[in-house]
């Protein structure tokens, strides 16, 4: 979601339907009589001259704050087709779901949060069509031609970017390997080739300038190097700031590195691999938990707040020995519930999708509209073997 300041000069949008909660909106001087006038013109030129990537959607939804001049763009559509879709479905899955809130700062919180997962979850998908073995195996075939790189190097993973000579931009593809950061580009008769070794490199950070948007700044023996124009750039960040750090693990961490099989042989680190041992990383990072915990699977729900007396939107975190919540919205609330401590996991009759797990010291914590609830709360009375019963017999200690 973007935030839209609607007190502009030049009306270049008219509204076509609204809500309490959403606006839907065209572009002036698309599919009018007479294009629209002298504003529909100039709006017309307006468009032509953006680059050809950059060109404005003729159709879009807002987000109305109350008592706000700022409102938040939460979708855009090529068509008057595709515009409806996106209406209907907001209307069907989020408009009933806000009248239960109090404050406008809620409403927004979960909009916000709603669009944020349906980004992520068609962010999956697209990760899904890059695994393609096909493209995968011309890609490989490219790096070792390019590189002539010892055979034992395995490719992790490849993307299309730019790498930045100067002030100029050359796209071409990143290739990501064990040992290496390999970039190949040949535009117009112009060849550039760079291989770093990933124990070479001294700095790596995200970062941004007037002429650089968003790019990974790579820095390796005194040499700055900017890549940008990913399709995914914090996904990409994540596996290079992991094969950097394996690269420096080999180094200095050799016991550590000789106890875990997946690093020890680099023919077995892939791309997914990565990406789930970052996300344990992270999870295990964030609630302090042994570095032996692996996250097993994610929930978004809410969590009802006693001492608050409000629900917050978070996400729910299982591990093999622990429940944990964190919330998203700004509450800045958490919780860590060890298995052991479980005593009991329950589910409601209602239409609240409720799980309530109970624990020792007659605590219950209740998450609300989880998705397939039913399956989760079998999958933890499985895991803890808590029945849906309290259990009275269990001693204090």
């Amino acid at each position: 979601p973007e935030e839209v300041l609607l007190k502009n000069a030049l009306k270049l949008w008219l509204m076509e339907r609204s809500n309490d909660y959403f606006v839907l909106q065209r572009r002036r001087g698309y599919r009018e009589e007479g294009g629209g006038g002298l504003t529909g013109l100039l709006v017309g030129t307006l468009d032509s001259v953006l680059d050809s990537t950059a060109k404005v959607a003729p159709f879009r939804i807002l987000h109305q704050t109350p008592d706000s001049q700022v409102y938040l763009s939460i979708a855009c559509g090529a068509n008057r087709e595709e515009i409806t879709k996106h209406w209907e479905w907001l209307e069907q899955n989020i408009m009933k779901t806000l009248s239960v809130f109090d404050s406008n700062e809620d409403i927004t919180n979960f909009v916000q949060g709603k669009i944020r997962g349906l980004i992520a979850e068609e962010g999956k998908h697209s990760f899904a069509k890059e695994d393609d073995p096909e493209k995968f195996r011309e890609a490989l075939l490219k790096f070792e031609k390019c590189f002539g790189l010892p055979e034992q190097e395995k490719l992790v993973t490849y993307y299309s970017c730019s790498y930045w000579k100067g002030r100029v931009p050359c796209q071409g593809w990143l290739y990501l390997s064990t040992n290496f950061l390999s970039f190949y580009s040949f535009l117009l008769g112009s060849e550039i080739k760079l291989i770093i070794s990933w124990d070479a490199v001294s700095k790596l950070e995200k970062t941004s300038n007037v002429i650089l948007t968003e790019s990974i700044h790579v820095c390796s023996q005194g040499e700055n190097h900017y890549f940008s124009m990913f399709l995914h750039i914090n996904q990409t960040y994540l596996l290079m700031e992991q094969l950097a750090n394996y690269a420096i693990k080999r180094i200095f961490d050799k016991e550590t590195f000789d106890n875990d099989p997946i690093l020890d042989d680099p023919l077995q680190i892939t791309k997914r691999g990565l990406e789930n041992r970052a996300h344990s990383e992270q999870f295990n990072a964030f609630f302090r938990l042994p570095k032996e915990e692996t996250l097993k699977e994610v929930h978004e729900c809410f969590l009802w707040v006693p001492f608050s007396h409000f629900n917050t939107h978070g996400k729910m975190c299982i591990s093999e020995n622990y429940i944990c919540f964190a919330s998203q919205d700004g509450n800045l609330c958490s919780v860590i519930i060890p298995l052991r401590e479980v005593l009991a996991i329950d589910k409601t009759n209602d239409s609240s999708k409720s799980v309530i797990i109970s624990i020792k010291g007659k605590t219950a914590f209740r998450f609300s509209e989880v998705k397939e609830f039913e399956q989760l709360v079998a999958k933890l009375r499985l895991k803890c073997g808590a029945a849906s019963t309290q259990y009275h017999d269990i001693s204090t200690e």
